[in-house]
């Protein structure tokens, strides 16, 4: 889970409720393993609390498709016949795995869902609170490398070429997620709304007489450091990824649940990252590669896809430093205590 400190939903705060129409209705719900908040403007809260549960399903549909958790996940039946033949897979699943590889290759590795067998380690060890064994290590990164993964877009087919592949969505399916519930409510007639899954957020055209939702945003990497500074978007998705809150200590060092796919190895230097794009699912897995590659290498990668920009925090030799791209939104406000 993303610090709620790095990412907090400001959407509608400054909305008073009144009684000319449409208003403000919230609702929330736990989706992949995360609080999900609906929030939109409509003048029948029946309707809009229907457009909300309608766009729960849709997360929950997804959720069946892509979830590593759940042995009948379709992602999992995929997974159980790697190093076998191809395999027909749902429109959903292919999509994402299609924009996978292409931020894979974009990103030089730097972004792989193939890295699953190595979180798998890396779960264990946050729980024994010792490093995975070098052995294991080996063997797991292995079968990491998208590189191995058989995309057949006309077939609708997907191969893993190693047996024991395995893939882990986590980085980009509550953004794709996010972006489905977010076209559920605009199909049902409302155009201002925001989904928030965890630390993705799509939002659609702004509320009433606003300029865009209210996004706060605080590059925090200690905890009790706040800021009142928020981005004002519409039409849009942004996602945020860091280890404030998941990460181990071992041996008096710091590992990240951010995990390099080329060394198999636990970040262990501290960085934030918040990506605004067109859409969750890139928004989503561009964090990762803003926080696994160097700062000013990530900047570039993310130029490369259109209408995404970065800001990244990090922690450096001589403290905390700061990094954007060009095109990333102005932020408002104005940091805590000053």
């Amino acid at each position: 889970m993303i610090n709620p400190n790095i990412l907090l939903i400001l959407a509608g705060l400054a909305f008073q409720e009144s009684p000319s129409n449409p208003q403000r209705h919230t609702f929330a719900s736990q989706q992949m393993g995360a609080t999900c908040k609906v929030v939109l403007f409509g003048s029948e809260a029946p309707a809009c609390k229907q457009a909300a549960q309608a766009a729960f399903d849709r997360i929950a549909e997804l959720n069946n498709i892509m979830s590593d958790y759940d042995a009948q996940s379709e992602l999992r039946k995929l997974c159980a016949q790697a190093g076998e033949g191809p395999v027909k897979v749902s429109k959903d699943l292919l999509t994402v795995l299609v924009r996978s590889q292409e931020i894979f290759q974009l990103s030089d590795g730097g972004f792989d869902p193939t890295i699953s067998p190595v979180i798998k380690l890396w779960r264990r060890a946050r729980k024994s609170i010792q490093l995975p064994d070098a052995e294991e290590l080996r063997g797991a990164l292995a079968l990491v490398g998208f590189q191995k993964v058989e995309i057949d877009k006309g077939k609708g087919t997907v191969r893993l070429a190693l047996k024991g592949m395995q893939i882990d969505l986590g980085g980009i399916a509550k953004g794709y997620a996010a972006d489905e519930a977010l076209k559920v409510l605009q199909a049902k007639g409302f155009a201002s709304a925001l989904v928030v899954l965890g630390g993705d957020i799509a939002v659609g055209a702004p509320p009433p007489k606003e300029k865009g939702w209210k996004i706060g945003i605080a590059p925090v990497l200690e905890e009790g450091d706040a800021s009142d500074r928020y981005l004002v978007l519409s039409h849009c998705a942004v996602s945020t990824s860091g280890d404030t809150e998941q990460y181990v200590e071992i041996a008096g060092k710091r590992y990240s649940h951010l995990v390099d796919p080329k060394t198999g190895i636990g970040l262990t230097r501290r960085v934030a990252a918040t990506v605004v794009a067109r859409r969750g699912i890139d928004a989503d897995a561009l964090t990762k590669v803003a926080c696994i590659l160097p700062p000013e290498i990530s900047l570039k990668k993310i130029a490369l896809v259109p209408g995404a920009s970065c800001r990244i925090t990090y922690l450096a030799e001589k403290g905390l430093e700061l990094i954007e791209s060009p095109g990333f939104p102005p932020l408002q406000g104005k940091k805590a205590g000053k």
